[in-house]
């Protein structure tokens, strides 16, 4: 069992930064890889950034460029730098883990809001 605990989201201007940070707990050992979704109001959850155990990333491309997922070399917290933020941003952010098994966990969310 992973459990994942989001941090970090808030009320940003257009042209702004936020980090988000996840910290996994439990069995992080287990995980494979972790990533960043999202879900705005209305729409599905889409894939935001992952990286894998060996540190291959992949970003969506509305965020190329602008957002950089990385893990702490304890390898169990996970954070989402964002720049130059767009009021189209403004979702709900959840972090992911798939375990080595395939099993998949998501934490709480935390909310992002872009204004313009």
């Amino acid at each position: 069992q992973v459990h994942l605990v989001e941090s970090g989201g808030g009320l940003v201007q257009a042209g702004g930064s936020l980090r988000l940070s996840c910290t996994a707990s439990g069995v992080p050992f287990a995980i494979n890889a972790l990533g960043w979704y999202r879900q705005a109001p209305g729409k599905q959850r889409d894939m935001v950034a992952t990286i894998t155990r060996d540190g291959n990333t992949n970003y969506a491309d509305s965020v190329k460029g602008r957002f950089t997922i990385s893990r702490a070399n304890a390898r169990y917290t996970l954070y989402l730098q964002m720049n130059s933020l767009k009021p189209e941003d403004t979702a709900v952010y959840y972090c992911n883990a798939v375990t080595f098994s395939g099993s998949s966990y998501w934490g709480q969310g935390t909310q992002v809001t872009v204004s313009s």
